[in-house]
């Protein structure tokens, strides 16, 4: 593997992780050689480092924790029993009144700063005005709004309070919002009136009266006027204007106390193929889990501006909120990421001074195969690290980065999901970058690739496993009677070990991981484990194909059939060259077996809302099963996309 940055000796010592090494050798005499070894010890002896991890950040209790893991039997064990906090104050804790806690900015040239004191009182009016509702302790209250601080605003004064929050953005359609917010029963709803993207406007107001139908426990609807600011003359009178609760007498902000293990959200996944699982974290487990991703693995401090490029529907608009609790200002940004052009989002970067940037491996491909030389064009001083995850990022675009982004930036490709919200692998400063490999697997986490006998392996593929619980593993899936969902969907192939359903591969010399791909949509071509990333990272490297989707279909008599679907770039049309190209390209690559039976030009790949490629739901459609069984439509970002595949299952 390439090595392509590794940080300095300054760099290494001055981080968040070396100061917590120091600590850890003053506090519990433990020194520790090099990363591996912290790992190793934090995931040998877990009870210890959270506890550590609630010393180190003084989280403050207002009662003292029984014990910090009742068992390891997941998922029912419970961590920190006895102890109770809330988030928000947590937040609220780095409050410096003057200073800028959000940076926000939109597609349309709207650029606003709130500090904290704004922060705090505007929360503090959320908050007596939901009182004034009756919202309390485990209530729901829903968000169906852009990524704008008032979303951020109605979270804070939500979990002030001890109520639930759960959020969608307004790019989804009615069905699929209430098929997740229905699940929960909600008492109150923030809606937009509409959003911009790509220059359009949006107009949500029929959206809202709609999912508001469906909606029974709704008590009171709450509107931010965004697209227009005449848009509650289009809405029923009793909805409330979200700028008119600003002008409540504030007070003092209050913290309502919840047990450890209270629910501080739900999240949901991507119910492309049924209801969406809606899955609910704790504050506890959050809060932990955030102070040590944030500080140890993307190492952000006090008075930085920390970017990520989400919307209200992904798991990374939740985490992005906990740069909060560093004291560092978070950047907000609702719009397409390329209007009105395609290096918009640079551009904000260079406007803002971000330190550090946020964003999926696919806005990086996308960059890549634009060819776009953003250094030239951008100055990008203030950055110190680029995030990316959402997709394994390919070797080609690490070295897109530093070739042509930033030579002298930390690249962390992260991995992890909605299921924990946070990442179980990712950066750490103590390491290089190398080509391809994300860098550690994260404190905390005791995750290994396990072979077809389950036993761990290195430098081969290998299922992705977690043997031991986390705080952040979800509480419980919201109405799963007994956690039927719940053990199915995590621990039915492994007793007591979590398959995330990844394959990886471990590398023994660096401690670097490579992710291959979903396992569930894995490629099992003559025997032979292929992830979907490889054939993607070669096709990227065709300069007429655009995006690409491989399927593999295990027919009867042991046949298998391998069709790459390939979207070619505007004018293109797919040639033998091109054709020709990409074999070639598979085979050089790799070898003969990730050549595909067939390249087939589509139109559009399908996409979820949240943006990943649709490989499972895909592979059913083409395996026959029933349409209704084998894809949700409200869940995709591009449901016209799946028609070319009902039709094309038909000639198989």
């Amino acid at each position: 593997m390439k090595k392509l940055w590794e940080g300095s000796k300054k760099f290494k010592q001055d981080s968040q992780l070396n100061n917590y090494c120091i600590w850890l050798k003053e506090q519990y005499n433990l020194p520790f050689e090099n990363y591996h070894d912290l790992w190793q010890w934090s995931v040998e002896n877990i009870e210890t480092f959270w506890e550590s991890i609630w010393k180190y950040f003084k989280i403050k209790s207002h009662s003292p924790y029984i014990q910090v893991l009742s068992s390891y039997n997941m998922p029912h064990c419970k961590w920190f029993e006895g102890a109770t906090l809330n988030y928000a104050e947590h937040i609220f804790k780095q409050s410096h009144p003057n200073k800028t806690a959000i940076f926000f900015s939109n597609e349309s040239g709207l650029n606003i700063e709130i500090t904290w004191n704004e922060l705090e009182r505007k929360v503090t009016s959320v908050v007596n005005y939901l009182k004034s509702l009756g919202v309390t302790k485990g209530d729901r209250v829903v968000g169906y709004l852009p990524n704008v601080p008032e979303a951020t605003i109605a979270f804070l004064a939500t979990n002030a309070l001890g109520a639930i929050w759960s959020s969608t953005s307004p790019d989804f359609g009615t069905e699929s919002v209430v098929n997740r917010f229905a699940q929960i029963e909600p008492k109150v709803l923030f809606a937009v009136d509409g959003y911009t993207y790509n220059g359009k406007p949006f107009d949500k107001t029929e959206t809202v009266k709609d999912i508001v139908s469906f909606l029974p426990s709704l008590q009171k609807v709450i509107v931010l006027p965004y697209l227009n600011k005449k848009a509650l003359e289009y809405l029923p009178k009793d909805y409330v204007n979200i700028n008119a609760l600003y002008t409540i007498n504030g007070g003092k902000l209050e913290f309502q106390l919840v047990d450890f293990n209270h629910p501080i959200w739900v999240l949901y996944s991507s119910g492309t193929t049924g209801l969406p699982k809606a899955i609910v974290h704790s504050h506890g487990g959050i809060l932990l889990e955030h102070f040590k991703y944030m500080a140890f693995h993307n190492n952000v401090s006090e008075g930085e501006r920390y970017f990520w490029y989400t919307t209200t529907g992904w798991m990374m608009w939740n985490f992005l909120q906990s740069a909060l609790l560093m004291g560092a200002s978070i950047v907000l940004y609702d719009g397409s990421p390329t209007y009105p052009k395609f290096d918009s989002l640079w551009k904000i970067s260079d406007n803002l001074n971000i330190n550090h940037f946020g964003t999926s491996a696919p806005y990086l491909v996308a960059n890549m195969k634009k060819q776009l030389d953003i250094k030239r064009a951008h100055n990008l001083q203030s950055i110190k690290s680029i995030s990316s995850t959402g997709a394994p990022l390919p070797a080609e675009a690490f070295n897109y980065v530093y070739e042509n982004i930033k030579t002298d930036v930390w690249l962390c490709s992260m991995a992890g999901g909605t299921d924990v919200c946070t990442a179980f692998v990712g950066g750490t400063p103590f390491y290089a970058v190398h080509s391809g490999e994300i860098q550690c697997r994260a404190l905390g986490v005791s995750l290994y690739a396990l072979d077809d006998l389950g036993n761990p392996i290195e430098d081969d593929l290998g299922e992705m496993v977690i043997d031991k619980p986390m705080p952040s593993m979800p509480i419980y899936f919201w109405n799963d009677t007994n956690n039927a969902r719940y053990l199915s969907s995590y621990f039915e192939d492994y007793p007591r070990k979590w398959r995330h359903g990844d394959f990886i591969k471990i590398n023994s010399k660096t401690k670097g991981l490579v992710i291959y791909g979903r396992s569930d949509a894995t490629l099992n071509r003559h025997g032979i484990r292929i992830g979907t990333s490889e054939i993607y990272s070669a096709v990227n490297k065709i300069k007429a194909v655009e995006d690409s989707l491989i399927i593999n279909l295990e027919l009867e008599g042991g046949k298998h059939y391998m069709p790459l679907f390939v979207k070619l770039k505007t004018g293109g049309s797919l040639t033998n060259d091109i054709k020709q190209a990409i074999n070639n390209q598979l085979k050089s690559d790799y070898s003969p077996r990730h050549v595909p039976d067939e390249i087939i030009e589509v139109t559009d790949i399908p996409y979820t809302i949240s943006g990943k490629k649709m490989e499972a739901p895909v592979k059913k459609i083409l395996l026959k099963m029933p349409i209704e069984k084998s894809i949700n439509m409200d869940a995709m970002r591009n449901p016209e996309s799946i028609q070319f595949f009902v039709e094309f299952a038909k000639t198989l």
